[in-house]
């Protein structure tokens, strides 16, 4: 391997301390001139300092109320979304106090399937009047093929929000917030829908 004709400022040091050490092999002969040092390319931006770690000893108990996921979790995001309906019925849905007018169950379907079915009941939940639906899709169940990766379980709870976001149905949905226990937590939405025009 070739190296390249000039050297690093770095390299070039080390050649300098070197060469006053050594003893010319002939003294006669006048020194080669210096090779002109090549422009120092811009020096990246400094990054900013890393948050030390907490100290550990063993045997202690280990805090996990942190998380070290990148995304929030599901109800974390649609709680960070704003509230596009009237808040006082917000609130009572969220509570579990308002009944859903329809429900689809989602169980069992393949994302494909599940897909055509919440576009073909939404919509036609709006087109009926209905405001307030109920859509199922479980909780999923954690997979070990996944591995090395990990994966969040419920390929259909993760992402019928996205699904609702999109047209055609980002024209009729309002609000999506996980549902109470009480119509199946974490395993289904409350789909609020506006008003047909």
């Amino acid at each position: 391997m070739r190296r390249p004709r000039h050297l690093s400022p770095e390299e070039r040091a080390l050649w300098d301390r070197v060469a006053q050490t050594a003893a010319p092999m002939h003294p006669r002969r006048a020194p080669p001139a210096a090779e002109p040092e090549a422009p120092k390319a811009p020096e990246p931006p400094a990054a900013p300092p890393a948050a030390p770690l907490p100290r550990f000893r063993v045997g202690a108990k280990v805090d996990h109320r942190g998380s070290d996921d990148l995304l929030p979790g599901l109800a974390e995001g649609m709680a960070a979304r704003p509230v596009r309906m009237d808040a006082r019925a917000h609130k009572q849905m969220t509570r579990g106090k308002l009944r859903p007018e329809a429900r689809i169950d989602l169980h069992g379907m393949t994302l494909a399937e599940a897909h055509t079915a919440l576009n073909a009941f939404v919509l036609t939940s709006q087109m009926t009047g209905r405001r307030l639906v109920l859509v199922i899709t479980g909780k999923g169940r954690v997979r070990d093929d996944a591995a090395p990766m990990p994966a969040r379980a419920g390929a259909l709870r993760h992402q019928v929000p996205h699904w609702l976001s999109l047209p055609p149905l980002a024209g009729a949905v309002l609000q999506v917030t996980p549902a109470h226990r009480r119509h199946g937590g974490d395993g289904a939405y409350y789909v609020y829908l506006g008003r047909r025009r």
